[in-house]
């Protein structure tokens, strides 16, 4: 079966015998199928929706939603990236000393986990228990496996982040698409998936990716109100923006939550090659998270954690930061005033992206290639939501905006004159 996915001959949604028929075809006992079914399930590559049965899953483990390559000669505004030169030259330690044993009798210096304790607490959320990852999504799928099982409901932002939308199939998890607005997750949608029996949620609170969400403090307070009926469930903020997302924070890890925990990362404000994510969560979330990473890679680099904390404390490296949050606040908002122009409307409150509804996701973006744009169409970043493209604003010069809101607006025209409107 697993095989049978790989190569294609099973497609995402496709049913699976049930167990007793698939025995008798096979001429196997009922229990060797049902292992081996339990065995696909835990490798992310089936799902079971109660009556509706076995199904292969949405996003199998062994399948890849790797974003298309660019092609050459385009202005690359598809990769949800920073701008390189806001970035700060990376400098790890100078020397280091060779030690003895491992490090996972005290896996976090004393210096970044100040540093990290300060950066949650500047923004209300409760630094008591912090811990360190190997990126967000590192993160997410420990956080996620250790409450868990396989067949377990995740509700998930819809539109929401790609990754993610792979990582939980992969995980053997049921996806769970909860609508997005301009404030991030709406609550009707949320209470709606909690009744249907979510065992966690996944959210960002600003920066949301794909459409710039951010949570005012009302939405807060509104999302407050609905977990707060589901104290069991475990709430995971993926703060990825926290220093470039142009946003107030109003996090639901500053509200006092039963189980929560709250990731940040350094990669898209500091660079890619820091794979470091700082996390602060309850007692309970820590234990299990530590727990599970003591076990398996142990601990976060010390060298890396060295050069993560010399990044945080240095003022000319904040400087650069804060320079890059205003730029990208600017490019965003000159681009979506430039589609608005043209009557084209666009969502980009905070981040690095724009949101722009369109009928046709290909007539769009083959329309901006041919014109020298490279966008992304919005399906890699959505299950239920209607189409959209995704413009990534971050390397868009404001004075370069009236160009691609006019290709764009010419593009929507041709599609309209090509298929009926």
């Amino acid at each position: 079966m697993e095989r049978g996915v790989a190569d294609g001959a099973l497609s995402p949604g496709d049913a699976l015998p049930p167990v007793r028929r698939l025995a008798d075809d096979l001429g196997v006992s009922p229990g060797t199928v049902a292992t081996a079914y339990k065995e696909l399930r835990q490798r992310g590559l089936i799902v079971t929706r109660g009556r509706g049965g076995t199904v292969v899953a949405d996003v199998p483990s062994v399948a890849s939603r790797r974003p298309p390559r660019v092609p050459e000669g385009l202005v690359d505004l598809a990769g949800g990236h920073p701008d390189p030169r806001f970035l700060p030259v990376l400098r790890p330690p100078a020397t280091v000393t060779p030690g003895y044993g491992s490090h996972r009798a005290a896996p976090r210096t004393a210096a970044l986990e100040e540093v990290t304790r300060q950066w949650f607490e500047r923004d209300g959320v409760p630094a008591r228990h912090v811990t360190f990852a190997h990126g967000a999504l590192d993160c997410i799928a420990r956080l996620l496996s250790t409450e868990l099982r396989p067949g377990d409901a995740v509700a998930v932002e819809d539109p929401g982040f790609h990754h993610l939308l792979d990582l939980v199939p992969a995980l053997g998890m049921r996806l769970v698409p909860v609508a997005v607005d301009g404030e991030g997750l709406v609550p009707e949608s949320l209470r709606a998936a909690l009744r249907g029996g979510v065992r966690a949620v996944v959210c960002s609170p600003r920066g949301q990716c794909p459409t710039g969400a951010y949570f005012t403090r009302s939405r807060r307070d509104e999302l407050v109100a609905v977990l707060r009926d589901f104290p069991e469930v475990l709430v995971v903020e993926d703060d990825h923006n926290a220093e470039i997302g142009g946003a107030t924070a109003y996090t639901l890890a500053a509200a006092g939550l039963d189980r929560w925990a709250q990731v940040r990362t350094a990669s898209k404000h500091l660079g890619i090659d820091l794979r470091w994510a700082g996390v602060a969560c309850d007692a309970a979330t820590l234990a299990r998270h530590d727990g599970r990473m003591l076990m398996t890679s142990g601990w976060v680099s010390h060298l890396l954690q060295e050069t993560v904390a010399g990044l945080f404390l240095d003022g000319a490296v904040r400087a650069l930061v804060a320079d890059g949050e205003a730029a990208y606040t600017e490019r965003r908002t000159a681009l979506i005033d430039a589609l608005g122009a043209y009557r084209i409307r666009a969502v980009g409150a905070s981040g690095l992206n724009v949101w722009v509804p369109v009928r046709d996701e290909s007539a769009v973006v083959n329309g901006l290639r041919t014109r020298g744009w490279w966008v992304a169409a919005g399906a890699r970043f959505r299950i239920a939501a209607p189409p959209a493209v995704r413009i990534t604003a971050s390397t868009l010069a404001p004075e370069e905006a009236p160009r691609l809101a006019a290709d764009f607006a010419e593009v929507l025209g041709d599609a309209q004159a090509t298929y009926g409107g």
